[in-house]
């Protein structure tokens, strides 16, 4: 993947920026610029842990040093903020009230059902069981992409944008639209090491609507980044089962 990457993913999305602006009541530009630096800076430090760092030396194939040092960002901004900030971006261990967080949970439920029936239908079977897959795909995955999407780029992104739509006493705003499409986005398209530019339409739609909005929607109605954690975790979890049935 070239080092160009995330500026194609943030130019696919800049129309969605851009729309915000527009129809924004009030708009702040220093926590956008504040999320371009962070969200870059992430993709980065994975980026760059795949090229120097190789665990392959003792036996491991995924991507454990990228996803701890993205962590270690996470961690590092959010205990640089005060209290408040924190809950805001999810990190905390106070949730929305009961009928909120049960009508998150089941929503990302529902959708979790669909997706198992649909990946059941589709997905190749007979892989063989790797440990590793499961260790990773348990625990790195949901834990640093949560902190970082749903966590602190909501968190930045509410208070560049904010927040204008209510359901069921949820402030909902085009932070939430973009970080939707923009976790999307970032597991379809890529800008190869030669610059071929490579685009899953079929992906990034459904991506969008299923696992993007179901553990997003978590994350809203629960008020906690636990939830979407466990969610995300979940569906990865599930993705390999499914794979070796």
């Amino acid at each position: 993947m070239s080092l160009l990457t995330p500026f194609v993913w943030i130019l696919l999305l800049l129309p969605f920026i851009i729309l915000a602006f527009v129809t924004s009541k009030k708009s702040n530009l220093k926590y956008l610029l504040f999320f371009l630096l962070y969200f870059l800076t992430d993709c980065y430090i994975q980026q760059l842990s795949l090229q120097f760092i190789s665990l392959k030396i003792i036996g491991l194939k995924f991507a454990w040093a990228g996803k701890l040092f993205s962590l270690i960002l996470s961690l590092v901004i959010i205990f640089s903020v005060n209290t408040t900030e924190r809950q805001l971006i999810g990190f905390t261990n106070k949730t929305n009230s009961t009928k909120q967080l049960r009508f998150g949970i089941l929503v990302f439920l529902g959708f979790l059902l669909f997706d198992c029936i649909f990946k059941m239908i589709l997905f190749p079977k007979g892989a063989t069981f790797d440990l590793e897959t499961f260790a990773f795909q348990a625990t790195m995955p949901g834990l640093t992409e949560e902190l970082a999407f749903r966590g602190i780029v909501f968190w930045l992104l509410d208070k560049a944008f904010e927040p204008k739509w209510n359901c069921k006493g949820i402030q909902f705003g085009w932070g939430f639209i973009i970080v939707t499409l923009l976790f999307a986005v970032a597991h379809g398209a890529v800008l190869t090491e030669d610059h071929q530019f490579k685009f899953d339409l079929i992906t990034i739609i459904y991506l969008t609507v299923v696992s993007s909005l179901s553990v997003g929607l978590l994350r809203k109605f629960s008020g906690n980044s636990i939830f979407p954690i466990l969610g995300h975790n979940c569906i990865n979890l599930m993705n390999a089962v499914i794979r070796i049935l």
